[in-house]
């Protein structure tokens, strides 16, 4: 799976958020100033030609839906920026993570639910 730019990204968190979309539906919900009509329409021939979206003809307008979910994507960009930057070890990344974001008692204490929870399955 390719890896989006920042526009792309920002046209596929829209789509992602609205399960199907026509280019105007995802212009609306662009924050201003809002790309042209035709701009957006590139970005997302080029993310049909990428395989992140498909299209279906309704009269004489695409209706687009994704092909990749959020959560797919999500998986292989956290598994490349651990990867890229930790080295591929996921407990120097929660390491950097516990240190940079000043996570509280309860964020602390969710995450070693969650993990405990893995351990147990």
């Amino acid at each position: 799976m390719q890896k989006l730019g920042k526009r792309e990204e920002q046209i596929m968190q829209v789509i992602w958020k609205l399960k199907k979309a026509f280019i105007k539906d995802i212009i609306d919900e662009l924050p201003e100033p809002r790309p042209h009509y035709n701009t957006v329409a590139t970005m997302v021939k080029i993310l049909k030609d990428k395989g992140f979206l498909s299209d279906e003809k309704l009269g004489n307008t695409y209706q687009y839906t994704p092909r990749v979910t959020l959560e797919e994507y999500r998986k292989q960009d956290v598994a490349n920026i651990k990867q890229k930057y930790f080295g591929n070890s996921f407990t120097r990344m929660i390491s950097h993570f516990a240190k940079e974001e000043n996570l509280s008692d309860e964020e602390l204490d969710e995450i070693i639910r969650i993990i405990n929870s893995q351990k147990s399955n």
